[in-house]
């Protein structure tokens, strides 16, 4: 079964690094992709925003892959403060080896991105909101305690 670990890096000489692990465990470098901000962006049309553009097409093919929405957006941020996206595809345990290879490097909990989003005041006090685990999500899995996840196609 084909997998899918994606981490996100603060920055790129970390997922440079990451590269440089995966390869020498033997990802080829067509298995491996990275995704961070182009530098220069073309607009797509006369009243089109290049970062927003970007923003909201990541966003679609985040959660095209199989992200939540707010995973996405989160994703999505911290590519816009200068993190830099790590795929790497392989067969069984190879992507979890790929997985390895990204906490060891310090992928970016989505947690911590979105901990930096201020939080409305709740109008109804009295209740707690559920607690949902995140450790398994339907074609997404994830370890506790680690930034990388995981995807199964």
């Amino acid at each position: 079964m084909t997998k899918t670990a994606v981490g996100l890096f603060e920055n790129s000489g970390l997922a440079d690094e990451v590269v440089r692990d995966l390869e020498a465990t033997g990802f080829l470098r067509t298995d491996v992709r990275i995704l961070k901000e182009p530098l220069e962006m073309a607009g797509s049309g006369l009243m089109s925003t290049p970062h927003t553009d970007f923003e909201v097409e990541l966003t679609r093919d985040l959660t095209a892959f199989g992200l939540l929405e707010g995973d996405a957006e989160a994703y999505v941020q911290g590519v816009r403060r200068g993190g830099v996206m790590v795929f790497a595809t392989g067969l069984g345990k190879k992507a979890d080896t790929a997985t390895e290879i990204m906490n060891r490097h310090g992928a970016v909990e989505l947690e911590e991105i979105s901990a930096l989003r201020p939080e409305l005041p709740s109008a109804d006090h009295g209740e707690q909101p559920p607690v949902h685990d995140l450790s398994v999500q339907t074609g997404r899995f994830r370890s506790p305690g680690s930034g990388a996840r995981l995807f199964v196609w």
